[in-house]
């Protein structure tokens, strides 16, 4: 019989409901209580998925072997640390940390702890991503485009730590080589934050990855496409379907023709096979999917793009400043 890991949801908005709705369906496992700033939400979460609730998650502590951290952005060091420190293996939502000083502190203490480190970048987790790692050989370019309604929940911080580093970390996980180069565009436009990009980044084995992310559009698409020597992927996040076109001989003087395979995943729950990934590893003290390393990998990167940006914009105000457009300096400005 498999043992039985006991488990607790820190931060129960959202995603973090979410987190607490799986692990109470799962078998072996026991949900010992979720966490909340918000006394009235962790009650009305813990009646929910039944299970008890806490005000401080640092009573939580002592009685669980792991946790999923969901709390804002800005909190997950200090949680993250006292839930290392106190051993007991961590799963916290992406990005990992603010900085990477923060993510540094936490990889260490988790080496030092011999603690589990996961980072929530779900995506990994999409069925038509894990149907598409094997049909992988060598990357030439790359194009992502993740597009959203605009909605208020993650607009306190930029685009590019809300939606882009989903892809930079799919990008960095299938392209093995050092990054050359990133440029960069974007723009605030309903926020105080950058609303709308794109990084184009530039390996040194030759691949390109194209990533436009923008949380002001009409409609919904999270899409990526993977040009390869003879072959084209096409992967759809939000329908997780992936489809492989290659070429094929036609008749004798004829064109070549595609030949198309396209497979979907509907009915896979990609936020149910990550925390399954993570308890596995948990019950085997093995090594996570996405490990802590690879979380700060992505934010590294995910920052050079935001830093990249805001120099830009500064460049940008002073040409207008230069010009006199007092009309584009005051809505930049405002925002």
């Amino acid at each position: 019989m498999r043992m039985t890991v006991k488990v607790g949801v820190i931060g129960v908005g959202y995603l973090g409901r979410f987190h607490a709705q799986k692990y109470a369906a799962m078998e072996n496992l026991e949900l010992v209580g979720v966490a909340d700033a918000d006394p009235a939400r962790a009650q009305q979460i813990a009646a929910e998925v039944g299970t008890q609730a806490y005000s401080d998650y640092r009573q939580l502590l002592p009685k669980v072997d792991a946790v999923s951290i969901a709390v804002p952005t800005s909190l997950h060091h200090e949680v993250a640390k006292a839930c290392l420190q106190a051993r007991v293996d961590v799963l916290v939502e992406k990005p990992i940390t603010t900085t990477l000083q923060e993510a540094d502190d936490l990889i260490g203490l988790a080496r030092e702890n011999k603690r589990i480190l996961q980072v929530g970048h779900l995506e990994r987790f999409n069925p038509a991503v894990l149907a598409m790692q094997p049909l992988l050989t060598h990357p030439l370019f790359i194009e992502a485009h993740r597009i959203a309604v605009f909605k208020d929940r993650g607009t306190d911080v930029d685009v590019v730590l809300d939606l882009m580093i989903h892809d930079i970390d799919i990008v960095l996980s299938i392209v093995k080589a050092p990054i050359t180069s990133i440029h960069t565009a974007g723009s605030p436009v309903v926020t105080k934050y950058t609303d709308i990009a794109n990084a184009r980044i530039i390996f040194a084995d030759g691949c390109t990855a194209n990533i436009t992310v923008s949380r002001i559009s009409m409609d919904n698409m999270r899409r990526m496409r993977i040009f390869q020597p003879g072959q084209y992927l096409s992967v759809d996040f939000g329908k997780k379907e992936v489809m492989a076109v290659r070429l094929k001989p036609g008749e004798p003087g004829a064109a070549p023709v595609p030949e198309i395979n396209k497979s979907g995943f509907q009915d896979q729950d990609a936020l149910e096979l990550e925390l399954r990934d993570f308890i596995d590893h948990v019950r085997d003290r093995t090594r996570p999917q996405v490990t802590g390393e690879q979380g700060r990998r992505a934010l590294e990167v995910a920052l050079q793009v935001v830093a990249q940006i805001q120099d830009n914009r500064r460049h940008v105000e002073q040409i207008l400043k230069d010009e006199g457009r007092s009309d584009l300096l005051s809505f930049l400005g405002s925002h």
